[in-house]
């Protein structure tokens, strides 16, 4: 199950796992793209799942009569939001949605879905970012949720133990049509974001992708409770000036 489908990396994760031949089952809040490589699709708002018990429930039914019986081999939640703003200009508001949707929706997904995966012996694998452990001015509260995430991914491992593995992947600037667009008509700002990365370029919605299935993977059984960087090296670069 791969939460936020709709999306550039969700695109890229369902496609990835369709093609290793998983049966994936999409959850996001927008009426499904045209093409989306899942078996199912499950509309839903998961900022409102955690605002209103009875709708959450009527989520997590919708995935079990999807699901019907079967196992859940692993949770991907990947569903994020990003509020832009400062210290002076976040609102209650804008902290509350990228808390719901970034923090407390993975452990509500999880927590309901516990009884699946644990039955397959699965996993969860959380989409955190780089923002966890490096951000820049204006992303107050997406670097605090993402802190949150990855620590949460680290305390969930430990409080489940054996019964399922729970990681998190942190990608620094990822190509999705979303970050593409921010970028439309300032090519040079475009450019300079590349240069950022000791690489000189940005990941791509298929290499997070294939990271997320090589946790997944029954190959890398111990790898439980990590929060694995994928940043293209930037965050070992310090940036003093010239």
């Amino acid at each position: 199950m791969v939460t936020g489908v709709a999306g550039g990396i969700g695109q890229a994760i369902a496609a990835r796992f369709t093609a290793a031949g998983y049966l994936v089952i999409g959850v996001d809040c927008v009426a499904a793209p045209t093409g989306l490589p899942v078996a199912a699709y499950v509309r839903a708002d998961l900022g409102e799942a955690v605002a209103d018990p009875d709708y959450a429930d009527q989520v997590v039914s919708g995935i079990r009569q999807v699901l019907e019986g079967r196992r859940l081999h692993a949770l991907i939640n990947n569903a994020a939001v990003q509020r832009l703003g400062g210290v002076r200009s976040l609102t209650r508001e804008d902290w509350q949605a990228t808390l719901n949707v970034n923090v407390m929706a993975p452990f509500l997904c999880s927590q309901a879905l516990l009884p699946e995966l644990e039955a397959a012996s699965g996993c969860v694998v959380n989409v955190s970012s780089v923002h966890a452990r490096l951000t820049k001015p204006d992303f107050v509260a997406y670097a605090t949720s993402k802190a949150a995430l990855s620590g949460m991914t680290r305390a969930m491992a430990v409080d489940l133990g054996g019964r399922i593995r729970v990681n998190a992947v942190e990608p620094a600037a990822v190509s999705t049509a979303m970050l593409q667009a921010g970028f439309e008509g300032r090519p040079d700002a475009f450019a300079q974001l590349e240069a950022c990365h000791p690489q000189g370029r940005i990941g791509s919605p298929e290499e997070v992708a294939a990271l997320v299935l090589a946790v997944v993977s029954g190959e890398l059984r111990f790898l439980h409770g990590a929060c694995i960087g994928m940043d293209g090296g930037i965050g070992g670069r310090l940036h003093d000036p010239d």
